[in-house]
């Protein structure tokens, strides 16, 4: 039986600088290929660790999810050919839906979206 949660963790620390494979292995997570020799599981090991550690691969609690893993800089350029690119992630986190619409009001240095049919205070 696989290991996880505070006995994982425990495991790992109690065999210290052990290799890679022997923490695997260690941990119980290895199943048998088809020839009888033993597979690591280092996948689900890893995900086992990072749970253990309070890192949950799941629902991210609203936030948007980047295939990439990367964080949103809430940075962006103009493109090569003058368009302005607001990218799923940033949509997602506003729980925008294709067909939305806006109306844009130029600020000084500063451009805002406003959903048509809302009032906008900062007049």
């Amino acid at each position: 039986m696989a290991l996880t949660g505070p006995e994982l963790l425990a495991k790992i620390k109690e065999l210290g600088d052990a290799s890679k494979s022997d923490l695997v292995r260690a941990a119980g997570y290895v199943s048998a290929k088809k020839d009888g020799s033993d597979r690591l599981n280092y996948t689900a090991f890893y995900e086992a660790l990072l749970a253990a550690k309070g890192t949950s691969f799941g629902d991210k609690g609203g936030q948007a999810e980047s295939k990439a893993g990367r964080n949103l800089s809430y940075a962006t350029k103009v493109q090569f050919n003058g368009n302005l690119m607001v990218g799923k992630a940033y949509t997602a986190l506003l729980d925008l839906k294709p067909g939305d619409q806006f109306e844009i009001k130029l600020g000084r240095k500063q451009i805002r979206l406003v959903p048509l049919g809302a009032t906008d205070d900062e007049d």
